[in-house]
């Protein structure tokens, strides 16, 4: 058993989060994550309306009855979504985690803590991790580089952001980016961090509610298997390389607007390459971690499996070389 700062503050057994995940989120892979003894959470923003989130709550509290989280994710938008009816739904339907990410949340945070919901905020940045610890939230998730989503515009990989993010944070934070499996997880400790964040290993386990073939394609893909769209402008997005992300990256490079790949680019198709399995519908996310995937599990027998071979590493094989047991056996 791992126990850190993490799973004492937000109460669940592993060091071990699925993050929110458009279209991805739902009752059955989250109540699946929580049941493994991990913290999953539901996507808010995947539910069209704060009424069908209340459902997909009430959903999710039908398959388990331990912790789990509903994610909010802030950002710009010509036509924004009703945040506040959103956050109203996970106050009145008793949710006691938020994952917060994306624009500031302070409203959110407030609101929330008001009435006794744990706040974890998603960031890419240290300055803006100790930005969201002054606004009160309970724990940090720091994302680096390698993060599938949006990495931010710093280009900080973990192995850099993690320990200059827990120099700095007082409160548990976990590290995102990369994460797959118990080599993961015990790096990320030993770099300060107080548990791991996995989004595209999740996405890649029999609960997952996406098509099979999406699930085989992130099995196939390898470490190079992303593309970075959106650079020209700044609000870059990691994807799975497909046609479609292709596309848009020699669009920019031509100087297309927003206006002129935003079809490409839509929601509506991504969606659909959920449903139908055809990978090369529309743009997905996906992270570098692919190429650490090589399997499609159950929630439970990755997690259990993460813990198992975490707890063997550093009993095992960390311990040998502390002890001189190393230059011994080699001898």
């Amino acid at each position: 058993m791992i126990k850190t700062r993490f799973t004492e503050a937000f109460g669940v057994e592993h060091p071990i989060v699925q993050g929110g995940m458009q279209w991805v989120g739902r009752a059955e892979l989250v109540a699946a994550v929580a049941n493994a003894g991990a913290l999953g959470m539901i996507t808010a923003l995947t539910q069209p309306t704060p009424e069908d989130l209340a459902k997909e709550i009430a959903r999710c509290r039908e398959m388990t009855d331990k912790p789990f989280g509903v994610n909010l994710t802030i950002l710009p938008a010509i036509k924004p979504p009703p945040y506040a009816e959103y956050r109203r739904v996970i106050i009145e339907s008793g949710v006691k985690i938020v994952e917060t990410a994306g624009n500031k949340p302070q409203e959110h945070v407030e609101d929330f803590k008001k009435h006794g919901v744990k706040v974890l905020h998603k960031c890419t940045s240290v300055r803006h991790a100790l930005s969201a610890e002054r606004m009160g939230v309970d724990g940090i998730s720091i994302d680096g580089f390698e993060c599938a989503g949006h990495p931010g515009e710093d280009d900080t990989p973990g192995l850099v952001l993690i320990p200059a993010a827990a120099d700095k944070i007082k409160i548990p934070m976990i590290a995102s980016g990369g994460f797959a499996d118990a080599r993961g997880l015990v790096a990320a400790l030993a770099l300060g961090a107080d548990g791991i964040n996995m989004g595209t290993r999740f996405m890649c386990t029999k609960e997952s509610p996406i098509h099979q073939a999406v699930k085989e394609k992130i099995v196939a893909n390898d470490e190079r298997s992303t593309d970075l769209i959106f650079r020209t402008l700044r609000n870059t997005s990691r994807v799975a390389k497909n046609a479609i992300s292709q596309q848009v990256i020699e669009l920019e490079k031509q100087g297309a607007t927003f206006e002129q790949v935003k079809e490409l680019v839509a929601g509506s198709r991504g969606k659909m390459v959920y449903i139908n399995g055809d990978t090369d519908e529309g743009v997905w996310s996906a992270g570098m971690v692919q190429g650490l995937i090589h399997d499609i599990p159950s929630c439970a027998e990755l997690v259990s499996r993460i813990v198992r071979e975490a707890e063997a590493i550093i009993r095992g094989r960390l311990e040998v070389m502390t002890s001189g047991g190393a230059r011994e056996a080699a001898e």
